[in-house]
């Protein structure tokens, strides 16, 4: 089965899921028992850490572009600015989880 078709089976909201959060991405260490089983989890998480500088490019273009949409509609009604302010702030936060997450599992090579 080529790659299109299995992209296209999907449902919309989980490639929207996948595409804004990489929690999918990493395997929960917690879950594992064993010490081997908690080692492999931690390679697997190691390898898929290359795929976190463009998530934080993702909610950094999600932020600005929030953003610069609330400062074109504070203008027209401080209601509507807020509902494009507020989650171009709660981009910061994800940025931070991200960018730790990426710096713990760099770090730790």
């Amino acid at each position: 089965m080529n790659l299109r078709k299995q992209a296209m089976d999907i449902p919309l909201r989980v490639l929207l899921f996948r595409y804004l959060f990489f929690t999918w991405l990493f395997r929960d260490m917690r879950r594992h028992m064993s010490l081997l089983e908690r080692a492999a989890a931690w390679r697997h998480n190691q390898e898929q850490r290359h795929w976190l500088p463009l998530y934080m490019l993702r909610y950094l273009v999600l932020g600005l572009a929030l953003a610069a949409l609330g400062l074109a509609a504070q203008a027209m009604s401080p209601v509507l600015s807020a509902c494009f302010f507020v989650p171009s702030i709660l981009t910061v936060p994800m940025l931070a989880v991200a960018g730790v997450c990426w710096s713990a599992l760099h770090a730790s090579n």
